[in-house]
Parts: structure tokens; sequence; C-alpha cells
């Protein structure tokens, strides 16, 4: 976990993951569910600091529309909670 996370986002961090992985996100469906202005509830930040979702170029779907997708270690990360 990024250092100076709060250990009660955990919860948080594990639906963001779930929510990522059921189904192909937008960039910008990303930002409009999970972009907030508080510091203290980063979880969009703190999974693209811990390396756990990256925006990649999609060639499904729209052509050079950006997808947010789960990294071998997000998906790492959401099996470990889903323990």
């Amino acid at each position: 976990m990024h250092p100076g996370t709060l250990d009660t986002s955990a919860g948080l961090l594990r639906q963001f993951l779930a929510w990522v992985s059921a189904r192909p996100r937008s960039y910008q469906e990303t930002m409009d569910a999970w972009r907030t202005s508080c510091p203290r509830i980063s979880v969009w930040e703190d999974a693209l600091l811990d390396g756990l979702v990256v925006a990649s170029d999609s060639t499904a779907g729209r052509q050079g529309q950006v997808r947010i997708v789960l990294t071998p270690a997000g998906v790492e990360r959401l099996r470990q909670t889903e323990r």
C-alpha cells in the first residue's frame, strides 16, 4: 500500500479493483465514478501509484479510446482481498 494511504481505504480499494475488473471501463467513466478532490480518499491515485491499474489504448471498441485496466499486480491484489 502506498505510504500515507489510510488503512480504512482498503475496502474502497477492493471495491475499485472489483469495479474495474467487472467490465472494460473508459477513462472518462472511471473519472466520473472515482475522482475526488478529498485528499483523504485517493483510491484512484493510490491504485495508479501502486501499479494496480493502468491507462491503456483500447483496440476493442472505439479506436484510440483510453481504457482503465488492472495490471497483473492489481489482479493479484484483488484475489488476495477476496480470500
